[in-house]
């Protein structure tokens, strides 16, 4: 039997890696990337030791949740806070909020104004027992929430989202970084060797199929 032409062969290879482009290009299209949370803001009037008032106990969030994706819409359910007082991250929450449901455009950033006080469940008392004697606290903020991306005509399952980040008041009442305070997930290693391994059988698969063609 004849051996196939080299324009066969350049025919198949040109198939081929236009057929990886597209499959490619269909994944980059189809994937997500879950939204960036941030806190703004973070202050407790009665922490701030200039004003003396400490009745005012209430406590004002602003929270940023941005969605980084520039085709896909974002879908998310009610938006959970929990805080808790520092260094005993796993202890009762000294309060909870909730930012309901809501939908995000392609691009947006919102930002949802918290106001957490004593009707809304906030215990003023575990947090005036856990300011230091310089007049800092330093909590625990949990963000717990699913979401779902809008891809053109159709939405995706929900994907949980869980993220958090220590928030270092003064004596101010104020978080000491003056920058938005991004709230993130430890890395799933799991996940991470999963998706490592499955990179390296692609690479091989390609690698046998030039080597065929050269």
């Amino acid at each position: 039997m004849a051996d196939p032409s080299p324009g066969c062969c350049r025919r198949c290879f040109n198939f081929i890696f236009t057929l990886g482009l597209t499959a490619l290009s269909m994944w980059l299209s189809l994937r997500t990337s879950n939204p960036k949370c941030t806190i703004h803001s973070f202050y407790l009037p009665a922490l701030n030791r200039t004003l003396n008032d400490t009745k005012n106990t209430t406590l004002f969030v602003a929270l940023r949740l941005k969605n980084t994706n520039s085709e896909k819409g974002v879908y998310y359910d009610a938006v959970n806070l929990t805080f808790r007082l520092l260094p005993n991250a796993t202890s009762m929450p000294v309060a909870t909020s909730a930012v309901p449901r809501f939908y995000q455009g392609h691009k947006k950033t919102a930002t949802k104004n918290l106001v957490v006080g004593p009707q809304e469940w906030l215990n003023w008392t575990a947090v005036s027992s856990g300011v230091h004697p310089n007049g800092s606290v330093n909590f625990r903020v949990d963000l717990a929430t699913a979401v779902r991306f809008k891809i053109m005509f159709w939405k995706t399952k929900r994907h949980r989202l869980n993220v958090g980040a220590d928030v270092l008041v003064n004596d101010s009442g104020g978080k000491v970084n003056e920058k938005d305070i991004k709230l993130s997930a430890a890395p799933d290693h799991h996940l991470i060797g999963f998706f490592s391994g499955q990179v390296g059988v692609l690479s091989n698969f390609l690698v046998l199929i030039l080597l065929n063609f050269l």
